[in-house]
């Protein structure tokens, strides 16, 4: 299983650019990969230490808190 340590929730990414937004969460916590999501797709329902989806709106703005699952 994966280590869950470090920083696991980004609040104040909220209404930043995606992809600014998962630089920032790979620089403060390097365990994690940072996936850019569109609203409304599809994505498996497994929780990984390992994981933060970025959810992000059609002009690319995050649109909700980033956290690890």
């Amino acid at each position: 299983m994966s280590d869950c340590s470090g920083k696991s929730s980004w609040p104040e990414l909220v209404g930043v650019n995606g992809e600014a937004a998962a630089a920032i969460i790979v620089q403060e916590n390097p365990k994690v990969g940072a996936v850019i999501v569109k609203e409304g797709m599809m994505v498996t329902m497994d929780f990984r230490c390992d994981r933060v989806r970025v959810w992000v709106d059609k002009y690319g703005i995050v649109k909700q808190t980033p956290q690890i699952g």
